[in-house]
């Protein structure tokens, strides 16, 4: 039986006006009922062709035929009003708000002309998470509910404004195993409903499990669309990037030197006065790596935050070779030779509006092979931060190209250049792969461990349970600003024992191997 296409983007070409070509001659085609996977390096066009989809970007040439009819969308709210919905990598919901008033914001339900009819409301919500099996508490406010859940109200969001073709852009980055596996049945459940979805990710391993067709994107063009059982994940990662990807590594034994950072009963609330971290005592050492797992909001960007210096606002104490930072500023903890790659890069990880070469040199530019006694070393810096493009393969124009202006995953590489650079002995790696393409991921990854080899300490938190597996020595994980449990054999655990530990459902009574004395 011949499948219906119910989607084509043909020949879209998207130049944006500082001259980067987006995308050039791209073509991609829907069947309906079918879960698609776009894969493709940051900056490979993925993003772009998903904006001009939905109405964000206007391409410069091609056209888009929706059930066979010639369409121009010009913008989001247009796109909806066609049954093309968007649920975004980070979440547009308002904590503030109930799952069932996120779900009708904009086109709520009205007692006349003036006020919201909230118990319509309530029951409509009610009504079109029964329709789709989705079991959730519609009057619970967003704040109070789980991640998983949180990713089950913006598909709910999109489905109730009448989307039948719906784009999930990492839908299970911040997701425990156990959530994974309850958004695949509900994906399942919706092809199999007659629903369209568009699914980008990075993890090949799940795009295997749940897609049945791929269209793989390089540089800005379509590299083919291929049945995902009839591809294997090498092959993928190769037409991705164009060359062969090593997805495990050959990780020597830890040879761990001294203790570097020593915490004990820490204890941090966040501005609105939440408990976020509970007394958290833990040691570090020189040539290991600890990775933190947990899901969001369970204190670990509090505790990265305080173990940087960045919050002053803390119980307990932090030493970091012998030196309490209580009193330090940033830049004393810095000096200490401490790295960090933040959680947002956006946020706290670059000057977006600076140039390159600006957010490189950032954290060291007053070093003597830098700076001189009255004038910067304009040539050494150019020099420098020529080969520190090269050298982490950051896509750009040159090095005067503002930050803000490339890919999500060329910002990372940035940020990731920028802090490897400055020789630490102690990196504290925040999701420091999140959103970015395998061949990257890959490189970051190699580069973690040969700090850790070379001596170095590393905290890695992450919500990619494969980075955690394959990176940790020791592995902890978070569970209401405490460790639920801190493993000491990272081989002997599984996703699925990890996951319980990290939705509470499992808790050590005694914590072996987080304190070394």
């Amino acid at each position: 039986m011949e499948k219906q296409i119910v989607l084509q983007m043909l020949n879209i070409m998207k130049i944006y006006s500082n001259g980067v070509v987006a995308n050039e001659d791209v073509t991609l085609e829907l069947e309906k009922g079918e879960i698609h996977a776009l894969l493709g390096e940051n900056g490979a066009g993925k993003s772009t062709l998903m904006k001009v989809l939905f109405g964000i970007e206007t391409p410069d040439q091609g056209k888009i035929l929706l059930n066979g009819q010639e369409v121009h969308i010009k913008s989001p709210q247009e796109a909806i009003s066609k049954g093309i919905g968007m649920v975004h990598q980070h979440f547009m919901l308002v904590p503030s708000l109930t799952v069932a008033e996120n779900i009708i914001l904009g086109v709520e339900p009205r007692k006349g002309k003036v006020f919201i009819d909230f118990n319509k409301a309530v029951d409509e919500a009610k009504k079109i998470a029964e329709t789709y099996n989705f079991d959730i508490d519609v009057t619970a406010k967003v704040e109070d509910i789980p991640v998983g859940i949180k990713q089950k109200v913006e598909i709910l969001k999109a489905l109730y404004r009448g989307a039948d073709i719906l784009i999930l852009d990492e839908p299970t980055a911040v997701l425990t195993p156990q959530e994974t596996a309850e958004l695949f049945v509900q994906l399942k459940k919706l092809r199999g409903n007659g629903h369209t979805i568009i699914f980008i990710s990075h993890k090949l391993d799940e795009i295997k499990e749940i897609c049945d067709r791929a269209t793989i994107m390089r540089n800005g063009r379509s590299m083919g669309t291929y049945r995902v059982s009839e591809i294997s994940t090498d092959d993928m990662s190769r037409l991705m990037v164009g060359r062969e990807v090593a997805h495990s590594f050959e990780k020597e034994a830890a040879k761990c030197g001294d203790v570097v950072m020593r915490v004990r009963d820490l204890t941090v609330y966040n501005s609105q006065g939440v408990l976020k971290v509970d007394g958290l005592s833990f040691d570090l050492r020189g040539g290991e790596i600890l990775g933190i797992a947990g899901v969001e909001g369970n204190g670990q960007s509090e505790l990265i935050d305080t173990l940087n210096g960045i919050n002053k606002k803390y119980k307990g104490t932090i030493r970091i070779k012998d030196a309490d930072i209580q009193r330090m500023s940033i830049k004393d903890v810095r000096n200490l030779k401490v790295a960090h790659i933040p959680e947002d890069r956006m946020v706290s990880g670059c000057a977006g509006t600076l140039s390159i070469l600006e957010n490189l040199f950032s954290n060291q530019y007053d070093r003597p092979e830098y700076s001189g006694k009255m004038l910067l070393k304009r040539k050494a810096i150019e020099k420098r931060s020529n080969e520190l493009i090269e050298e982490y393969k950051v896509k750009c124009r040159s090095n005067k190209q503002a930050v803000g202006m490339l890919s999500g995953g060329n910002i990372q590489k940035v940020i990731v250049a920028r802090e490897f650079s400055s020789a630490p002995d102690i990196i504290i790696a925040n999701q420091p792969t999140r959103g970015i393409d395998v061949g990257a991921t890959e490189f970051i990854r190699q580069r973690l461990l040969e700090f850790r080899n070379a001596g170095c300490a590393v905290i890695l938190v992450s919500a990619d349970l494969n980075e955690i597996f394959a990176l940790s020595d020791r592995l902890a994980v978070m569970y209401k600003g405490k460790f639920s449990g801190v493993f000491t054999d990272v081989s002997a655990v599984t996703e699925e024992e990890l996951g319980r530990y990290m939705l509470g459902l499992e808790h050590a009574e005694k914590l072996e191997g987080a304190i070394y004395e």
